[in-house]
């Protein structure tokens, strides 16, 4: 191919604007969104894929999860078994199932939640690749933005010897720049002023976490009582140093050519920032920058969605002990959490039951922010060993037919 033909393919460098493109939402947008349904999509990154014990303890120090089981080699390997494990939204970390990077160019994209169901336990030397591909597209109305859709994908993730790691439902929100700015939903929102109590009952909190994590100590399933409330964490002040850990634990970073191949690309999802000298960003440094968030309605710079499902998963396997096995979990992200929130992570058990032999118990999730807003309902399902010698004496990985109620 010559070079002449090379140049015709590329987009001009110039399709790259000084501001986050206008998309809209048309009817034929979201038609050609629709007709998406049912494609596979190529690997995000795909970012990291092989478990070591550097990228498992990486990704732990990037959510805030103390556990030893995921983090401490030494732990892992005096442990029922015998290596440290992969925290079970590792998966993650090969790519942000639910992101919204497929239709709809230039209208801003937003995480809105993952339904997991968890199969196996991933350990140092796995190595994950996945199968991602559309399975809806809806319309509604948001006060937020107006008209809005959501877009759905499926993904199936798998280790080297192709067996079925996770499988999750992925969600997005994408909504009109201009819409959102103009509907001014959280104009009101300032960053919360912390008294010094309140900011010493946080650190008292984030402090005492590792005394709640239940470790060796095996939480039998006939011990759940249904109404019993797991310990609460708390994540926060939200700061830069919470944002950029996250983004270092999932083993992302693009800079300079990286970023400029993929803005001439897809002109959209990138713009020369003034403030930055004309250096191409992308439009997801909303995140980090204020006046890019605000440019979407968000009063502030904001939090990673994956991040907070994470601590959503902590608070659960803090409660469950090493010998419990997560099997499904779904948050749903339903406020954002601005730099300055705090979330408090909560859960109660809501049914124990036994199914396929196997002794379960069904958890309401909720994270509530320092205004006593819950930001992100969610469900979990953990499986428990039993005291009945007539089930067996450890959970494998294979498959439940699950039941859970729909989040509130």
């Amino acid at each position: 191919m010559n070079t002449a033909t090379l140049e015709a393919q590329a987009p001009a460098q110039s399709d790259v604007g000084s501001r986050p493109a206008e998309g809209r939402i048309t009817d034929e947008a979201v038609a050609a969104a629709r007709a998406m349904i049912g494609l596979h999509l190529r690997p995000e990154g795909p970012y990291l894929q092989d478990a070591t014990a550097d990228t498992l303890r990486n990704w732990c120090n990037g959510i805030g999860d103390l556990n030893p089981l995921y983090r401490d080699v030494g732990y892992g390997a005096a442990s029922r078994y015998g290596s440290v494990l992969g925290h079970p939204m590792f998966p993650m970390a090969f790519g942000w199932l639910g992101r919204t990077r497929w239709g709809l160019p230039g209208v801003h994209g937003f995480y809105a939640g993952n339904d997991w169901e968890l199969f196996r336990h991933i350990k140092p030397g796995d190595r994950i690749t996945a199968i991602e591909r559309v399975v809806g597209v809806e319309e509604k109305e948001s006060q937020f933005s107006g008209r809005l859709v959501l877009q759905y994908v499926e993904a199936a993730y798998f280790n080297q010897r192709s067996e079925l790691v996770a499988r999750g439902l992925g969600t997005g929100t994408r909504h009109e720049r201009k819409a959102a700015r103009d509907a001014g939903k959280y104009k009101e929102i300032v960053q919360h002023e912390y008294s010094d109590e309140e900011r010493d009952r946080i650190d008292e909190m984030i402090l005492d976490e590792p005394k709640n994590i239940r470790g060796a100590a095996v939480r039998y399933w006939e011990e759940v009582e249904v109404g019993e409330e797991l310990p609460t964490i708390a994540r926060g002040p939200l700061s830069l140093m919470d944002t950029m850990g996250f983004l270092v634990g999932c083993g992302r970073g693009h800079t300079h050519g990286v970023v400029l191949q993929a803005a001439v690309k897809h002109p959209g999802h990138f713009f020369r920032n003034p403030e930055a000298g004309g250096g191409v960003e992308y439009t997801g440094i909303g995140h980090h920058r204020e006046s890019v968030a605000k440019e979407v309605g968000v009063p502030g710079t904001y939090d990673y969605g994956p991040q907070r499902s994470s601590w959503m998963c902590t608070l659960v396997t803090n409660w469950m002990g090493d010998a419990g096995v997560l099997k499904r979990v779904r948050s749903e992200m339903r406020r954002f959490n601005i730099v300055g929130d705090t979330t408090y992570c909560k859960g109660k058990v809501i049914r124990k039951y036994v199914k396929d032999n196997t002794g379960l118990v069904d958890i309401e999730l909720q994270a509530v922010n320092q205004r006593g807003e819950v930001t992100t309902p969610g469900i979990a399902t953990v499986a428990l060993p039993s005291r009945d010698v007539k089930r067996p004496a450890f959970i494998d990985g294979g498959a439940i037919d699950l039941e859970l109620p729909v989040v509130r």
